[in-house]
Order: structure tokens, then sequence, then C-alpha cells
């Protein structure tokens, strides 16, 4: 194992270069960079601008800019937050803490009402709850994120029975510990049925295929002959080789989960990295959007490794070599 993970780990160092180079070239294709939003401002000069220009190497060609900047992220310097006035690091590592949380609950309601629910309308096939569930799970794919996101809010606007965005309440700081605990999972509510609303129709409807292909199998109906109970074929037979799809698709949960809670966090004012990586792309905060862009594909690749290892581990016959 610890070979395998070796081996994935430097396939990580070209992605990473490629991925770096071809973001700085697209923030490079936009007209115009942050210090340019400050002209016109008549509390600063022209001279201060060209000043910063200098200082920051904004006035290099761009290929410059990118050697300056890949050496000093080596280093762990990923430059400098323009519009916060902070470090693009201390930034991104605020930001994560709340897209970590948000991400982690939404995926674990999904999963947590997908799967029991598309082993039952897969074991009882053309029944009214496998139709109520196909016809959930349609309107769940088809909705976008951001407008459930809207209607989330006008609810929690009209009802007052959750906080309209943000995490926190205002008086935040003032809380007791489990005060705070409590207050963050009383805005975290709302975020995390709407992330998690289309993870679990997705995901329903592939274990619920994944389960009728299964049941079809020679090795089930050798184990229903051998007078074995349904529930122990069903979930000690069957649910063993009908998760494995599931567990691939989950390298593509954390990346997907980023890139669903950009519009959302948007939408809600949760102060994630999705969010910021929108802000950074409009505000052409150029350093902050490298460092979301390296944090995107490093979760993308930590992802996918994790699914791999749990793959090989929840099936024997898959070998890490």
């Amino acid at each position: 194992m610890a070979k395998f993970i070796s081996r994935r780990l430097l396939q990580v160092i070209p992605l990473l270069l490629a991925v770096t180079l071809i973001s700085f070239g697209v923030m490079q294709l936009a007209p115009g960079d942050y210090l340019d939003s400050l002209r016109g401002q008549p509390t600063i000069r022209p001279e201060t601008i060209e000043k910063l220009r200098r200082d920051f190497g904004l006035d290099q060609p761009w290929y410059v800019q990118y050697l300056k900047w890949l050496g000093n992220a080596i280093q762990g310097d990923f430059g400098y937050s323009f519009t916060y006035k902070i470090s693009a690091v201390t930034l991104i590592v605020q930001r994560l803490y709340y897209t970590f949380i948000l991400s982690l609950w939404a995926t674990i309601f999904a999963w947590t009402i997908a799967i029991p629910l598309g082993i039952y309308i897969a074991t009882h096939r053309n029944g009214w709850a496998d139709r109520a569930a196909n016809l959930l799970a349609f309107a769940g794919i088809s909705l976008p994120g951001f407008f459930l996101a809207l209607l989330a809010m006008k609810y929690a606007q009209q009802s007052g029975h959750f906080p309209v965005g943000g995490a926190t309440s205002v008086g935040y700081e003032s809380l007791s510990h489990w005060g705070k605990i409590m207050d963050t999972a009383h805005h975290l509510v709302l975020p995390v049925l709407i992330l998690g609303t289309g993870g679990v129709a997705g995901m329903m409807r592939q274990m619920r295929g994944n389960v009728l292909e299964v049941l079809g199998e020679q090795y089930i109906m050798a184990a229903r002959a051998r007078g074995l109970a349904e529930r122990k074929v069903i979930y000690k037979h069957a649910l063993r080789n009908a998760i494995n799809p599931l567990i691939t698709l989950f390298g593509y949960t954390l990346s997907g989960l980023l890139a669903g809670a950009a519009l959302v966090e948007n939408v809600m004012a949760w102060p994630g990295l999705g969010r910021l990586l929108l802000e950074s792309v409009q505000g052409r905060d150029l350093y902050v959007a490298m460092a979301s862009f390296v944090m995107g594909t490093v979760l993308l690749i930590l992802g996918n490794l994790v699914a791999d290892v749990l793959l090989a581990l929840s099936d024997p016959r898959i070998k890490f070599s």
C-alpha cells in the first residue's frame, strides 16, 4: 500500500504544474488586474498604483510572474490577497474550515439516506415507493442547487425558523463552547440540505441500478438456493459488490461539492472556499484565485486516492499493484 500511495503522490507533481500553468494563463486573459479597479479613486494617486504594480511584479510578463509565483509556492508562500490584505494561505485556511464542515455533513447526509433508500426501492421494484423515489430523484437532479438555495433563503426569511445566510450569528463570540457548536449547526441545516439533495438523488438511482444488476448474478441465486435469509443475501452478499461503483465515485465527491458549493455558498452567504473562489475571480485577486485552484486540485487528487484505497480494502479481488 505504501508503494501505491507514494506512486500516486508522485503523479501529483506534473498534474499540479499543468493545472497551475493553465489557471494562471486563463487568469491573465482577463483584461486588467485588481490594481486597475483602484484607478479613478480620489484617495489613491496614480503613482501609488504604479508603485504597487512594481512591488507585486504585475508589470512583468505573465510567464515571469508565473515562475516567480511558482517558486514562492513551492516554499509555501502562495502570495498576498489584494482584497483582504492578508496572505492567501491564511485566507484559504480560514475559509477551508467552513467548506470542510459543509461538505462533510452534506456527504454524510447524502450517503446515509441514499444507500438504504436505494437498496429498499431496488428490493421493492415497481412498487409505490420505487415510483415516488424515482420522481423525487428526477426532481432533485433536475433542479439546480442555486435555485433550491434561493427557495431555502426565501423560506428562512418568511418563516424565521432558520437564519438567513452566514455561518454564525451576531453574538457568536459571546456564546459558550456548546452554544457556538449549536449556532453553527443551526446555520448548517439549510446549506447541507441543499447540497445533499442532489447527492441523494444521484446516488440513490446509482445504488438502485447496482443492486438490481447484482441481484441477477448466479452467486446470489446460489445463496438463495442454499436457504439463506433474504436480508443476509442482500446486505452480506449483494451490497458488498453493489457499493463498489459508489466508492469509485467518492473521489469526485470532494471536488464536485466544492464546485457545487461555490454557487450555494454565494447565494446563502456561507463563508467557504467556493464563495472565496468566485469572489477572487470576480475581483481579479490573482494569488487567492491561484491558491483556491491548487486547493481544489489537491482535494480532487486526495479524494481519488482515498476512493482507490477504500475500493481495494472493500474488494479483495483488487490489488494495489
